[in-house]
């Protein structure tokens, strides 16, 4: 299922869980006490982060405060070593990227993983051609590549046949992030989408990403750029040594408690005692 379809199914699911989370509090994605360690490196401990359906939830920290690992365990890449993860409420086993995809987590990573020497529509249906009568339907994807686009309010590409190699930088996380939602996805992990973009291209693609929340869908928005994390966090998870150190809402929060917590995993200023208060 893609394209428009994906969106109905999309919105429907947000109607019925309260769409931006105010209404309802059951978490999309739910990790308890969850452990990774890699040799005697501990680089993860006892993480309990709550992702809300229509929210955009971003996880910052220094480098080496576990963000990375974070992210590759709930994408299947690193099974977790201990703890609980929980999927609209139930437990799951999530072992590998396909198991992840199976439950409709999507992940954009920092490099995108596009191919320059193919066009848009190659590169969202990579991997998940469709056929008829034994062919490329190509008419079939195009069709399908240009509605998820146009349903993500993408309008600054050319043509959907222009190759990857072609687009800007805010283009090619377009392409990335249309890519991730064409497969009925309920979650999309953002990995340092605007690192090495210019301004233009950032605003777009910050836009984009609450297009995302608006339509229903969790998104995990990994970054250090504090500018961007505020401009689109509701939750602002802080990692630090491999354990989360506090889980503030966005709205209203003096940014400089995120400094404290990110630099030295605590904070003395007012309003720290919001840590861990996940937006409940």
């Amino acid at each position: 299922m893609d394209g428009i379809e994906s969106e109905q199914v999309v919105a429907a699911d947000a109607q019925a869980s309260g769409g931006g989370g105010a209404g309802s509090r059951t978490p999309l994605l739910e990790l308890r006490k969850m452990s990774k360690q890699f040799g005697p490196v501990q680089a993860l401990s006892e993480i309990d982060l709550k992702v809300y359906p229509g929210e955009v939830t971003a996880v910052v920290g220094d480098n080496g405060a576990g963000k990375s690992v974070t992210l590759k365990t709930i994408s299947g890449i690193h099974p977790p070593d201990g703890g609980e993860i929980l999927w609209q409420g139930k437990p799951v086993h999530i072992r590998t990227p396909k198991d992840a995809s199976a439950l409709g987590i999507e992940t954009v990573y920092q490099d995108l993983a596009l191919c320059g020497n193919l066009d848009v529509v190659q590169n969202m249906f990579l991997g998940r051609e469709r056929t008829r009568n034994h062919l490329l339907d190509e008419n079939s994807m195009e069709s399908a590549a240009a509605a998820t686009l146009s349903s993500l309010s993408v309008t600054t590409l050319r043509s959907v046949r222009q190759s990857v190699a072609s687009l800007s930088g805010g283009q090619r996380q377009a392409v990335a992030v249309a890519k991730a939602v064409m497969w009925n996805s309920k979650l999309v992990i953002m990995d340092e989408p605007t690192a090495a973009l210019g301004v233009a291209q950032t605003a777009m693609v910050l836009e984009l990403t609450r297009r995302l929340a608006s339509r229903g869908l969790g998104v995990i928005f990994v970054s250090h750029n504090f500018n961007d994390v505020f401009e689109v966090a509701d939750q602002i998870a802080v990692l630090y040594l491999g354990r989360l150190v506090a889980s503030l809402p966005a709205k209203g929060l003096d940014r400089q408690v995120v400094v404290d917590y990110v630099t030295s995993g605590a904070s003395s200023r007012n309003g720290s005692q919001l840590a861990h208060a996940d937006g409940a």
